[in-house]
């Protein structure tokens, strides 16, 4: 893969360059008048600027030691990723030139750079990291690109599309030595920390079992479905490494609400909400559990299992069960002793005493990170391992994935989580990776 030359050959040579606007940086920026010096600054750029994309560049310009360069999108401006506002590089270009104005006192501010290109964002050496908020089909040829070429990255979760182009990521984060956080913020809010702790150190008992809310696989998009392109919507850009289709407004949304329709629903983009809850809930199974860096050896399907929804299997046969079971929380550990459930914002115990109690010298302690965004900025400056490292974050796409798998083939499934396939099944194999159409392959 060569993005400097191949991709830029094929996109700037049919749709033109991007503008660029000169970087003029007001002396707050710059470390003078009392704020953070530029040897302490991280730059950042934002390569996707819809929904998550917004929300994360909000979350990261409210830290003093980054300063914001450069904002990319292949929408110019538009309603059509999410029917919640304007999103696209325009408006995120404004949301920091309106802010660096406002926190300088200044009139104007022409520090951020706008760009259609992602490549024109990646080439930049002054760009530390960038943060990566893409349909799920972009997320691997980017994040290795970025990796090549220097960048530190928080990327939205799930990992990928495929198995292979997860393991893809964690290969070239590790090769070139960057620092990756996994947008599974989740593992960053002390009531899922304080959960996973509970269960990991027996205060429920044995773990017998795991119940985890999570959505369905994807579907097809509709047939005979289009609508014109936007004026300033790249959409054959867009499409990338997917098949060719029509452009529509729903194919492209960033929604959530599946069933209206959303990038997130449809096949060729996504393996549906079982991917998209699939990384936050799976992944805090996989916490309380400690089987970080696995996945499942045994995927029973609905038809087969103990209860009626599909259930993981793992090492020490403690079954992950793919539903909200018979306590409060989205996530909850069943033991011999009691149990613990956690959700966005509450945590629930057979005895009301768990959820104050203070753990033990002796106890295994989990990371701490009370901010996901603060925790990705602080490895960049010390280069440890964030909370949710590339090889964490892959671990959960392996359970959404086989998982998608298991239920579009509607039968069970062994896997091996070493050799990352299935046994002796070449059906599902073939649906651990999938075509990437040129040039944008891996």
């Amino acid at each position: 893969m060569n993005f400097s030359t191949t991709t830029r050959r094929h996109f700037l040579k049919s749709l033109g360059a991007a503008a660029a606007l000169p970087i003029i940086v007001p002396s707050s920026v710059l470390g003078r008048n009392g704020a953070t010096p530029p040897s302490d600054r991280i730059t950042m750029g934002f390569i996707g600027m819809g929904s998550m994309g917004i929300n994360n560049l909000r979350g990261f310009i409210e830290h003093p030691d980054v300063q914001v360069l450069a904002v990319c999108d292949v929408n110019a401006s538009g309603d059509n990723y999410a029917g919640r506002g304007l999103k696209g590089r325009e408006p995120a270009r404004q949301l920091v030139v309106d802010t660096y104005a406002a926190r300088s006192d200044q009139a104007s501010y022409n520090g951020c750079d706008g760009y259609a290109f992602f490549w024109q964002v990646l080439e930049r050496s002054d760009i530390d990291a960038v943060c990566l908020a893409l349909p799920d089909h972009w997320h691997a040829y980017i994040a290795v690109a970025a990796a090549a070429a220097g960048k530190d990255m928080y990327s939205e979760k799930p990992l990928a599309r495929t198995i292979k182009e997860g393991r893809a990521m964690v290969k070239a984060v590790r090769k070139y030595d960057r620092v990756f956080q996994t947008g599974s913020q989740q593992r960053s809010e002390a009531r899922f920390r304080h959960a996973c702790e509970l269960a990991r150190n027996g205060y429920v008992g044995e773990i017998q079992k795991v119940y985890a809310r999570v959505g369905g696989v994807s579907k097809p998009f509709p047939e005979d479905i289009q609508e014109p392109v936007p004026e300033g919507f790249l959409y054959e850009l867009w499409l990338g490494n997917a098949p060719s289709a029509p452009y529509h407004s729903t194919r492209v949304s960033g929604g959530y609400n599946t069933e209206e329709g959303a990038w997130r629903a449809w096949r060729p983009y996504s393996a549906g909400h079982v991917a998209d809850w699939g990384a936050h809930n799976f992944d805090i199974a996989h916490w309380g559990l400690g089987m970080d860096g696995s996945g499942p050896k045994r995927l029973i399907h609905a038809s087969e299992a103990e209860e009626d929804e599909l259930t993981l299997i793992y090492e020490g046969d403690i079954p992950v069960i793919k539903k909200e079971g018979p306590q409060d929380g989205m996530i909850q550990f069943i033991g011999t002793e009691g149990w613990v459930g956690v959700s966005r914002g509450n945590i629930w115990a057979s005895d009301e005493r768990l959820l104050s109690l203070e753990m033990k010298p002796s106890d295994a302690r989990l990371y701490h990170s009370e901010s996901h965004h603060r925790d990705f900025l602080n490895c960049v400056k010390t280069r440890q391992r964030p909370v949710c490292d590339v090889e964490i974050g892959h671990s959960s796409l392996v359970a959404c994935l086989t998982s998608e798998i298991c239920m579009r083939l509607g039968r069970s499934l062994t896997y091996h989580p070493g050799k990352e396939k299935f046994l002796d099944d070449q059906e599902a194999n073939a649906l651990l990776t999938r075509p990437m159409r040129e040039p944008w392959t891996l």
